[in-house]
């Protein structure tokens, strides 16, 4: 990791301990991996009171852990990492004890065999298209609520759909929407009204107060597409579009977003805003295509699609025990 990081510019001090870092840290991606299988369990069944709780329990254990491995075992870095990874690992260990042993997961409790290889093929036909999906991660802070959102649209949209009720897979889309088009006008309304201030959170120079002040507008416009689009996406995973959903991502970020970074910040000479201004193009072009998709839906046919590939899956899962 240290020698790909000169290779891009990196300062070499800086990139020797982002490469020990990312080593301390492959404990937690192991974690991270069995977390979200388990998050995904839980999220399909509703099952949502546990999940707080073991995150509470998490959260409240973490800021010690980090505290010790960072400041009194003197692992600097690395500790923050190692801690990352044991918050992970007791996250898992919690949501299992209970998956085991609590009567609302009894009978769904998760059976380890080979069968579980039979649909591998599938499972990477969905996965890889929905990874390709998320191409950009802006206002990392802001995006964890409306991919909550989304997360919930996904599963409630799929759910519906697997069910045979279109009429509540189309209430369940309109809802989305207008939660995540609200809680975007709540944080751009007071985003823009305290944009002379915000600046301070960073420093208490005038010149970076000012600069912040000056590209709220930009930050607004963000914070309002991303909103919207990452609802969209949520939508499209539980209607199993992924794979025209990958295509759309890629088209519009590569095809669009991309010439435009280009043209704005080396071109024209906008250097920062025009890269940003760029990708803010290529995710606008992704929600528009995506909203007239999801405008359009005939549900009653999505749940008729739905429910086949619920009935073909089954048959072929009875046709691999005989």
């Amino acid at each position: 990791m240290d020698q790909i990081l000169v290779l891009f510019g990196q300062d070499p001090s800086i990139s020797i301990v982002a490469g020990k870092y990312c080593i301390w840290l492959i404990f937690a991606l192991f974690g991270y991996a069995v977390l979200q299988a388990l998050v995904r369990y839980f999220q399909t069944q509703s099952l949502i009171f546990p999940m707080v709780i073991s995150s509470t329990v998490v959260l409240v254990l973490h800021i010690p852990t980090c505290w010790a491995l960072v400041f009194q075992l003197r692992l600097k870095e690395n500790g923050a990492a190692l801690a990352i990874g044991i918050s992970y690992w007791l996250n898992v260990i919690l949501l299992v004890v209970y998956m085991k042993y609590s009567q609302a997961c009894k009978r769904t409790s998760i059976v380890f065999s080979t069968d579980a290889l039979l649909h591998i093929k599938e499972f990477f036909c969905l996965a890889i298209p929905s990874a390709l999906m998320v191409c950009y991660n802006m206002l990392a802070m802001h995006f964890n609520i409306p991919y909550g959102i989304g997360a919930a649209a996904s599963t409630r949209v799929s759910n519906e759909l697997g069910a045979g009720r279109p009429q509540a897979a189309r209430g369940a889309v309109h809802a989305v929407v207008v939660i995540g088009i609200t809680e975007a006008i709540v944080v751009c309304s007071a985003m823009f009204c305290f944009r002379h201030t915000l600046g301070y959170a960073f420093s208490d120079e005038k010149e970076v107060v000012d600069y912040v002040a000056d590209i709220i507008p930009l930050l607004c416009l963000s914070v309002g597409v991303d909103s919207v689009l990452v609802i969209l996406c949520g939508i499209v995973r539980g209607s199993g579009w992924q794979k025209i959903g990958a295509c759309i991502n890629l088209g519009a970020y590569y095809g669009v977003g991309t010439p435009v970074s280009v043209l704005l910040a080396f071109v024209l000479h906008l250097r920062g805003k025009g890269l940003w201004i760029g990708t803010l193009t290529g995710a606008s072009v992704q929600a528009i295509i995506l909203g007239f998709m999801t405008a359009f839906t005939n549900w009653e046919k999505q749940a008729f699609l739905a429910r086949e590939r619920i009935f073909y899956d089954a048959i072929q899962a009875y046709n691999g025990l005989v």
